[in-house]
């Protein structure tokens, strides 16, 4: 699998995850250079744990304080404030209704009509 990623100051890098044996390779090649690691099967489930647990602590540190916006802007990937989190898949607008499509941590799906102008909490902006 190979994907385009960027580093923190923009630069553009060159990130490619394959087979090996009966390792996997992490590649990373960039202006600064190139990295390579090769980890077995569990230690690169627990390095894509531990960068998703990352990637989410700096998501959260961004979005320490609340924002509210109206229901009409709400944007998929928004996450709602509140004990369980919900995040919009998406909104659809039809005069003074917003009907907004959320999906909670269980998988679960569902619609729900707002007044396209009632404010909403959202613990995480998309």
């Amino acid at each position: 699998m190979k994907s385009e990623i960027e580093d923190a100051d923009g630069h553009g890098a060159i990130l490619d995850v394959t087979p090996v044996g009966a390792g996997v390779e992490v590649r990373v090649a960039g202006p600064a250079g190139e990295l390579s690691l090769i980890c077995t099967p569990a230690r690169s489930r627990e390095l894509a744990a531990a960068l998703a647990r990352a990637a989410d602590e700096v998501e959260s540190a961004q979005s320490a304080e609340p924002v509210t916006v109206r229901a009409r802007e709400l944007r998929r990937g928004d996450v709602r404030d509140g004990d369980r989190a919900m995040t919009v898949e998406a909104v659809r607008v039809d005069g003074a209704t917003a009907y907004v499509t959320w999906k909670s941590g269980a998988g679960r799906s569902w619609t729900q009509g707002y007044d396209a102008d009632v404010e909403i909490t959202l613990r995480r902006r998309a």
